[in-house]
């Protein structure tokens, strides 16, 4: 790795995974799940899957997101 990162290219790799991944694993461990309750790989993906629809659920409800109404979509 140390060898990847003295590149061009590896440094510019690596600075991007400050924007990518990495704030909104932060933020799912800090706020929706610190640490997973159920045991297993299987359980723990389900786990997982629902901390991170949780969270965008909060980020959407944030922006002031709102569900289209059921007459909108009738018409």
């Amino acid at each position: 790795m140390k060898r990847k990162i003295l590149t061009k290219r590896g440094r510019k790799a690596y600075a991007r995974r400050k924007v990518t991944a990495e704030p909104v694993i932060g933020q799912v461990k800090n706020t929706v799940l610190p640490r997973f309750s159920l045991r297993s790989l299987t359980k723990v993906q389900g786990e997982f899957s629902l901390a991170c629809a949780v969270h965008n659920l909060k980020k959407l409800w944030k922006l002031g997101w709102e569900l289209p109404s059921l007459a909108a979509q009738a018409a």
